[in-house]
């Protein structure tokens, strides 16, 4: 596993064709080969993070409404009873190897809607340093044609941006991108490497998808750019084998896309550039030397504030002075940072009744400004 081995973070999407039969039952044999790829990795350090489509799939079956289209509230329902058996797979599979899976359902607004993001951010985070595997889905019981994602590829980069992934994998009907439809042109070749996705990359994507997946080539296109520009590398490649990710690492045919940035690198540029700031928080000296130091900033060395922002918005921070030394994603409302500010940071559960965080401001939520030539 050493090629993947060598990425931190991987999201891995797996697809209702692969992991589910034609006749309504789970692929048992393939998915315990991928839980023991998933455990390679983890037993490797890498976190692994799975979004995984099925439950429509497997509750069509159950509830005997196979080889028809669904109504929506036929959808939604099938979702519901199949979601159980879904996650009943996964948790099997990952605990004969002693890891925790753990069942999280999004919906297009929790990685749209700042508040939202930041909550499903924070959950997905913490189930990865308690060395949970963290196994993802839409939430297809409440979500309705005009509020999906309509499929998981893009769920999936979504996902690998909202936690830093620096690797996502689709595994796929096919081994990857190739230069036309290979169902349609004889001589197409499959593109081994894609430096940078340009129209004439696009232009080379059908529509693919089987009778179970609402996904096909364009679609993971589409995941691509939203990857590559969050700094992942993705990869497409066949999951029609046993041990795919294996396979994979081993130099199985597939393309892989490489990333334009790095996840910490187009974060700070996200924060930067395309975040409005909705206040300011004032810092002490001594602030203003931990975060040159690359600390987080903490309520202590916060002496005032201006503004209306709430959680998840961007804030100015400045100096003493009154100059604008950099930008972050605030952990705290305006109302909430009032009471904390110049207060130690073991004090704000006796403050609020509540901690969020120990920093107003993570290093991690924060771009610096570079100083100025002849400044120090």
């Amino acid at each position: 596993m050493t090629k993947l081995a060598r990425y931190r973070r991987i999201v891995v999407k797996v697809g209702s064709s692969l992991l589910v039969e034609r006749g309504g039952d789970v692929r048992r044999e393939w998915l315990d080969s991928l839980a023991a790829d998933i455990a390679d990795l983890a037993a490797a350090g890498a976190d692994c993070l799975v979004v995984s489509s099925g439950a429509i799939a497997l509750g069509r079956a159950r509830l005997g409404l196979a080889g028809r289209k669904l109504k929506l509230e036929e959808a939604q329902a099938a979702a519901a009873i199949g979601q159980i058996g879904l996650s009943r797979a996964w948790a099997e599979v990952l605990q004969a190897r002693s890891i925790h899976a753990a069942q999280v359902l999004l919906t297009l607004g929790d990685t749209e809607e700042r508040r939202r993001y930041l909550n499903a951010r924070a959950t997905l985070t913490t189930l990865l340093s308690l060395k949970a595997v963290p196994v993802i889905n839409e939430n297809d019981t409440v979500a309705t044609n005009e509020i999906r994602y309509g499929d998981n590829d893009r769920l999936a980069a979504r996902v690998a941006a909202m936690v830093g992934a620096d690797c996502l994998v689709l595994l796929s009907d096919v081994d990857g991108l190739y230069s036309a439809p290979p169902a349609q042109a004889k001589d197409a070749r499959l593109i081994r490497e894609v430096p940078q996705i340009t129209a004439e990359i696009e232009a080379m994507a059908g529509d693919a998808g089987s009778e179970l997946s609402r996904g096909g080539m364009r679609t993971k296109i589409e995941a691509g750019k939203i990857a590559v520009a969050a700094g992942a590398a993705m990869v497409i490649a066949s999951g029609h084998h046993l041990n795919p990710l294996k396979r994979v690492a081993e130099g199985a045919p597939s393309t892989l896309f490489r990333p334009q940035t790095t996840p910490a690198s187009a974060r700070k540029a996200w924060i930067a550039g395309h975040l409005e700031p909705k206040g300011s928080l004032f810092l002490d000296a001594g602030a203003v030397k931990a975060l040159g130091a690359g600390r987080s900033l903490l309520p202590a060395g916060v002496t005032g504030h201006s503004g209306r922002f709430q959680r998840g918005d961007t804030v100015m921070l400045l100096d003493p002075a009154g100059g604008e030394i950099g930008r972050g994603i605030v952990a705290y409302d305006a109302e909430e940072a009032a009471q904390i500010i110049g207060r130690q940071s073991k004090e704000i559960a006796a403050i609020l009744g509540y901690t969020r965080r120990p920093a107003l401001v993570h290093r991690d939520d924060m771009v610096l400004r570079e100083p100025a030539k002849g400044e120090a």
